[in-house]
């Protein structure tokens, strides 16, 4: 096997490393007034190890990736229910270092990433409200549904053995949980991940599918003051066999992370957050330490 496998191999790590990274995110249920504007901009970066079956002679595989990001949100009523609609772009660039036997290879990447739009409803816990009823309201648990996708909108050449995105759409249906407890907030998430096939996989003649991947979060926050807060964070994710060419199933996954948040409310409705997180188990894919940084804005109609 040659530097060429290596770079096969490390495709699906890369095509899911920043959108993994995103999917550690505490109170991403949280009630607003209907009509406000969120406007966010992000920057990671994440690097460390990365893991493969050990039946493949694959060695000292570590990768660091940058990835800014832009977005916004905007909040709606529906049914008399408090909606969010959000969309997200990235731009990735990075280096990917690694050794097969006695060869060693280096590779370096740079791209837009693939958009992702994300639409969430809250179901029970957060009726549609002006800023004024908003303001006035007392908050019980919340009960909401979300639907993610992740148009293959990325950088990709079939030419090439690693890329910026996945050429591929994946959804991920998610029902969400949160409970006030005075100051503390606990949230728990459950969604899977469903990918079409990627019919034009290196180099140009292959099919690629991937199996589902589970996806668990849990989150505990607690409120300082008004605006300021921070958070314990979890997750675990699990499945995402992936096939070639309708061949058996490898590269299966079960891995989890552990992470904080911190945010910290500035003048004019500003606020800035940064958040870690850290591999902590895991059977194939990125062992990674993530630390972003954001800024956010915010509008009432």
């Amino acid at each position: 096997m040659g530097w060429r496998m290596v770079f096969a191999a490390l495709i699906s790590v890369l095509s899911s490393i920043c959108a993994s990274a995103q999917d550690l995110e505490p109170r991403v249920y949280s009630a607003s007034p209907v009509g406000t504007t969120f406007l966010q901009i992000a920057y990671g970066r994440s690097s460390g190890d990365v893991v493969f079956d050990p039946t493949i002679p694959i060695t000292n595989v570590e990768a660091t990736l940058y990835s800014p990001t832009v977005g916004v949100s905007h909040t709606f009523g529906l049914f008399g229910r408090q909606t969010l609609f959000s969309a997200a772009l990235p731009y990735v660039w990075g280096n990917v270092t690694g050794e097969v036997g006695t060869q060693s290879g280096k590779v370096h990447r740079s791209g837009v990433g693939d958009l992702r739009l994300r639409y969430a409803v809250n179901l029970h816990g957060s009726p549609a409200l002006t800023p004024k009823e908003f303001a006035r309201s007392r908050h019980s648990y919340i009960l909401a549904a979300s639907l993610t996708v992740q148009a293959p909108s990325g950088q990709y050449g079939d030419t090439k053995l690693i890329n910026i995105g996945a050429n591929r759409w994946a959804l991920k249906p998610e029902a969400g949980f949160s409970y006030p407890v005075k100051k503390l907030d606990l949230d728990l998430y459950a969604g899977a991940w469903f990918f079409t096939a990627n019919n034009n996989y290196y180099p140009g003649t292959t099919n690629r599918a991937q199996q589902p991947l589970t996806a668990l979060q849990a989150h505990v926050s607690y409120t300082i003051r008004r605006g300021l807060w921070a958070a314990f964070d979890s997750t675990w994710y699990g499945g995402g066999d992936v096939q070639l060419n309708g061949g058996p199933g490898m590269n299966r996954q079960n891995n989890s992370r552990l992470g904080a948040t911190v945010s910290i409310p500035l003048p004019a409705r500003q606020s800035v957050k940064v958040a870690y997180s850290s591999g902590v188990s895991g059977t194939i894919g990125a062992k990674f330490d993530t630390v972003t940084i954001s800024w956010q804005k915010i509008w009432f109609r």
